[in-house]
């Protein structure tokens, strides 16, 4: 369910970049609302949840350094939801392959974002782990 889990913390970090206001992710609709998920899930949406508001900033200024060409403001809101999500689990859970990481992002830019988006998320997330790891 890792799969879904994902899924989930891209909606609660998308839905967080517009209301600016964090939640308590135990209480999300999101989460309520989604059936099958189990206390292991429920935890990994909240340590990825969490990690990501509260390294916000820095990590939108490691992927600002890598998007050189784009200003963070170029880049569509949900392609960058997802790279603030993969970053944070790259940098944070070394139980899951990077490479992993990387595919479940661009299965979710595949489902909520554009073509091009593949591609871009693809691209940036293998420079972040050249740079970090």
């Amino acid at each position: 369910m890792r799969k879904t889990a994902r899924e989930i913390c891209f909606k609660l970090i998308f839905e967080y970049m517009f209301q600016n206001e964090k939640k308590n992710v135990a209480e999300s609709e999101i989460v309520l609302n989604e059936e099958g998920l189990n206390e292991s899930d429920k935890e990994f949406i909240n340590d990825i949840y969490n990690g990501v508001i509260d390294n916000y900033g820095s990590l939108k200024n490691e992927i600002a350094n890598i998007t050189k060409k784009f200003s963070l403001e170029r880049i569509y809101k949900v392609d960058l939801s997802i790279l603030l999500i993969a970053a944070f689990e790259i940098s944070n859970f070394s139980d899951t392959p990077k490479a992993v990481v990387i595919d479940e992002a661009v299965r979710i830019a595949k489902v909520y974002s554009t073509e091009n988006s593949l591609n871009f998320v693809n691209g940036i997330l293998a420079e972040y782990v050249k740079e970090r790891c």
